[in-house]
Protein backbone atom coordinates (compact mmCIF):
# COMPACT_ATOMS: atom_id res chain seq x y z
CA UNK A 1 0.00 0.00 0.00
CA UNK A 2 1.52 3.73 -0.99
CA UNK A 3 1.86 6.06 1.52
CA UNK A 4 -0.82 8.53 0.16
CA UNK A 5 -3.25 5.51 0.17
CA UNK A 6 -2.30 5.10 3.95
CA UNK A 7 -2.30 8.55 4.87
CA UNK A 8 -5.83 9.11 3.25
CA UNK A 9 -7.48 5.94 5.16
CA UNK A 10 -6.00 7.84 8.74
CA UNK A 11 -7.39 10.89 7.99
CA UNK A 12 -10.55 9.63 6.80
CA UNK A 13 -10.86 7.77 9.87
CA UNK A 14 -9.72 10.37 11.94
CA UNK A 15 -12.59 10.94 14.67
CA UNK A 16 -12.80 11.97 18.16
CA UNK A 17 -13.45 9.58 20.60
CA UNK A 18 -14.58 10.63 23.74
CA UNK A 19 -13.45 9.10 27.01
CA UNK A 20 -17.16 7.33 27.92
CA UNK A 21 -15.76 5.05 24.74
CA UNK A 22 -11.63 4.27 26.42
CA UNK A 23 -10.94 1.33 28.03
CA UNK A 24 -8.84 0.78 31.21
CA UNK A 25 -5.28 -0.30 29.69
CA UNK A 26 -2.51 2.20 29.43
CA UNK A 27 -1.68 3.86 26.56
CA UNK A 28 2.52 2.26 26.21
CA UNK A 29 5.21 4.78 26.85
CA UNK A 30 6.83 4.69 23.32
CA UNK A 31 3.23 5.55 21.73
CA UNK A 32 2.55 8.15 23.94
CA UNK A 33 6.05 9.36 23.30
CA UNK A 34 5.16 8.63 19.14
CA UNK A 35 2.49 11.20 19.56
CA UNK A 36 3.93 13.92 21.34
CA UNK A 37 6.42 13.24 19.21
CA UNK A 38 4.52 14.29 15.47
CA UNK A 39 3.17 17.35 17.31
CA UNK A 40 6.48 19.25 17.12
CA UNK A 41 6.50 18.70 13.89
CA UNK A 42 3.95 20.52 12.68
CA UNK A 43 5.11 23.62 10.70
CA UNK A 44 5.47 26.74 12.63
CA UNK A 45 6.38 30.26 11.12
CA UNK A 46 9.64 31.51 12.02
CA UNK A 47 10.74 28.43 14.31
CA UNK A 48 9.08 29.64 17.00
CA UNK A 49 7.58 26.06 18.29
CA UNK A 50 4.64 28.06 20.07
CA UNK A 51 2.97 24.65 21.56
CA UNK A 52 3.40 23.83 25.08
CA UNK A 53 2.08 20.90 26.49
CA UNK A 54 1.87 19.42 30.00
CA UNK A 55 1.14 15.72 30.06
CA UNK A 56 -1.61 14.88 33.29
CA UNK A 57 -1.54 11.18 34.20
CA UNK A 58 -2.09 9.07 37.51
CA UNK A 59 -2.13 11.34 40.59
CA UNK A 60 -1.61 14.94 38.37
CA UNK A 61 -4.81 13.56 36.43
CA UNK A 62 -6.40 12.82 39.89
CA UNK A 63 -5.84 16.46 40.96
CA UNK A 64 -6.49 18.42 37.82
CA UNK A 65 -9.94 16.66 37.77
CA UNK A 66 -10.93 17.89 41.38
CA UNK A 67 -9.54 21.24 40.59
CA UNK A 68 -11.34 21.51 37.28
CA UNK A 69 -14.61 20.55 39.78
CA UNK A 70 -14.01 22.98 42.05
CA UNK A 71 -13.34 25.71 39.23
CA UNK A 72 -16.69 24.92 38.38
CA UNK A 73 -18.30 24.97 41.44
CA UNK A 74 -16.77 28.42 42.24
CA UNK A 75 -17.63 30.49 39.03
CA UNK A 76 -21.14 28.76 38.29
CA UNK A 77 -23.70 30.38 39.54
CA UNK A 78 -26.15 28.20 42.15
CA UNK A 79 -28.64 28.56 39.58
CA UNK A 80 -27.29 27.49 36.70
CA UNK A 81 -24.81 24.91 38.58
CA UNK A 82 -25.34 20.98 37.73
CA UNK A 83 -24.23 18.29 39.40
CA UNK A 84 -23.94 16.48 36.18
CA UNK A 85 -21.87 18.24 34.35
CA UNK A 86 -19.43 18.66 38.11
CA UNK A 87 -19.43 15.17 38.36
CA UNK A 88 -19.09 14.58 33.97
CA UNK A 89 -15.87 16.86 34.03
CA UNK A 90 -14.45 14.49 37.19
CA UNK A 91 -15.06 11.62 35.02
CA UNK A 92 -14.00 12.73 31.73
CA UNK A 93 -10.27 13.82 32.92
CA UNK A 94 -10.32 10.25 35.01
CA UNK A 95 -11.61 8.00 32.07
CA UNK A 96 -8.70 8.92 30.01
CA UNK A 97 -5.44 6.97 30.18
CA UNK A 98 -4.02 11.09 29.53
CA UNK A 99 -5.33 14.19 29.25
CA UNK A 100 -2.59 16.65 27.83
CA UNK A 101 -3.00 20.57 28.37
CA UNK A 102 -2.65 22.23 25.40
CA UNK A 103 -1.15 25.95 25.52
CA UNK A 104 -0.04 28.20 22.89
CA UNK A 105 3.51 30.57 23.05
CA UNK A 106 3.23 34.05 21.84
CA UNK A 107 6.63 34.53 20.91
CA UNK A 108 5.86 38.07 19.13
CA UNK A 109 8.36 37.32 16.35
CA UNK A 110 5.36 36.59 14.06
CA UNK A 111 1.00 37.50 14.37
CA UNK A 112 -0.63 35.77 17.10
CA UNK A 113 -3.70 34.04 14.38
CA UNK A 114 -0.08 32.10 13.25
CA UNK A 115 1.13 30.41 16.21
CA UNK A 116 -2.76 29.53 17.14
CA UNK A 117 -2.62 27.78 13.85
CA UNK A 118 0.62 26.51 13.98
CA UNK A 119 -0.26 24.37 17.11
CA UNK A 120 -3.33 23.61 16.11
CA UNK A 121 -1.32 22.16 13.20
CA UNK A 122 0.59 19.71 16.41
CA UNK A 123 -2.81 19.12 17.48
CA UNK A 124 -3.83 17.29 14.18
CA UNK A 125 -0.70 15.89 14.29
CA UNK A 126 -1.51 14.18 17.60
CA UNK A 127 -4.69 13.49 16.12
CA UNK A 128 -3.24 11.61 13.00
CA UNK A 129 -0.82 9.48 15.23
CA UNK A 130 -3.61 8.75 18.05
CA UNK A 131 -5.77 7.49 15.01
CA UNK A 132 -2.74 5.43 13.67
CA UNK A 133 -1.89 4.06 16.57
CA UNK A 134 -5.45 2.83 17.67
CA UNK A 135 -5.90 5.32 20.50
CA UNK A 136 -9.08 7.52 20.97
CA UNK A 137 -8.73 10.77 21.23
CA UNK A 138 -10.47 14.82 21.52
CA UNK A 139 -9.30 18.37 21.73
CA UNK A 140 -11.85 20.07 24.61
CA UNK A 141 -12.03 23.89 25.15
CA UNK A 142 -14.26 24.09 28.35
CA UNK A 143 -14.01 27.75 29.66
CA UNK A 144 -13.08 26.70 32.85
CA UNK A 145 -9.46 25.98 31.05
CA UNK A 146 -8.89 30.18 30.88
CA UNK A 147 -9.08 29.80 35.01
CA UNK A 148 -5.66 27.13 35.19
CA UNK A 149 -3.06 29.75 34.77
CA UNK A 150 -1.75 29.03 37.81
CA UNK A 151 -1.76 24.95 37.92
CA UNK A 152 -0.57 25.36 34.62
CA UNK A 153 2.28 28.06 35.08
CA UNK A 154 1.01 29.92 31.97
CA UNK A 155 2.63 32.80 31.50
CA UNK A 156 1.28 36.21 30.00
CA UNK A 157 2.23 35.70 26.75
CA UNK A 158 0.67 32.27 26.45
CA UNK A 159 -2.77 30.78 26.80
CA UNK A 160 -4.80 27.41 27.45
CA UNK A 161 -6.49 26.59 24.13
CA UNK A 162 -7.85 23.36 25.98
CA UNK A 163 -7.22 20.03 26.88
CA UNK A 164 -6.69 16.58 25.25
CA UNK A 165 -7.67 13.36 25.87
CA UNK A 166 -6.56 10.14 25.48
CA UNK A 167 -7.01 6.18 25.94
CA UNK A 168 -7.50 3.14 24.85
CA UNK A 169 -10.24 2.06 22.55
Amino acid sequence: MSKATILKEIIEERRSIFPKDYTDAEIPQEVLEEILHAATLAPNHKRTKPWRFKIFKGDEKVKLAAEMQAIYKTITPEQIFLEKKYNDIGFKINKADVVVSIVVNFSGMVPEWEEIAATSMAVQNMYLTCTANNIGCYWSSPKIVDELKDSLTIEENQKCLGLFYMGTV
